[in-house]
């Protein structure tokens, strides 16, 4: 049976951040992506593609336009983008609006995947299994639940992710 591959694409956000001990702050280097396949056995065809390594508060529109086109020029029709929670539903805005005839699925961490307690691991795995079963269309992937691109907002008071009503 030939699996079709899935495309991965690495934006950054605090699920590839590191500690730099010397800094004493949290940096970036490389993705964690790699290390995480492994770990978690995925036997999938996978290609990931490293976009950009930035926290999502500095990301502009041309940082967002950057994942668009990657989206667009990908030849797999499922694709996880790790991103920062604090902008994705802009990125995913973005995606969504654009109507592309694949399944994106968008998740993140709010704990970098190397710090102890992380979500990362979780919240890929949930979304590395999504983009398999879901429609085509944009979603958002986190706390164990998927939301439509439009009907998501980051609840920053207490760190989750939640529904809202339709766009």
């Amino acid at each position: 049976m030939n699996q079709e591959a899935i495309r991965v694409i690495v934006t950054g956000g605090t699920f590839d951040k590191h500690y730099d001990e010397i800094r004493g702050e949290l940096t970036f280097r490389d993705s964690h992506l790699p290390e995480i396949l492994k770990r978690a056995r995925v036997r999938i065809p996978v290609n990931v593609e490293q976009n950009q390594l930035i926290d999502s508060l500095q990301m502009q529109d041309e940082n967002r336009k950057a994942v668009l086109a990657s989206c667009i020029g990908a030849p797999e029709r499922m694709i996880v983008i790790t991103h920062g929670t604090d902008t994705m539903t802009i990125t995913a805005s973005l995606l969504g609006e654009a109507g592309l005839a694949k399944t994106i699925v968008l998740t993140g961490a709010m704990v970098p995947y190397q710090v102890q307690d992380s979500d990362a691991l979780f919240n890929f795995g949930t979304a590395f299994s999504a983009v398999q079963l879901l429609d085509h269309g944009v979603y958002i992937v986190m706390n164990g639940k998927v939301f439509p691109w439009d009907r998501v907002r980051k609840n920053r008071a207490i760190g989750v992710f939640e529904e809202i009503g339709q766009a």
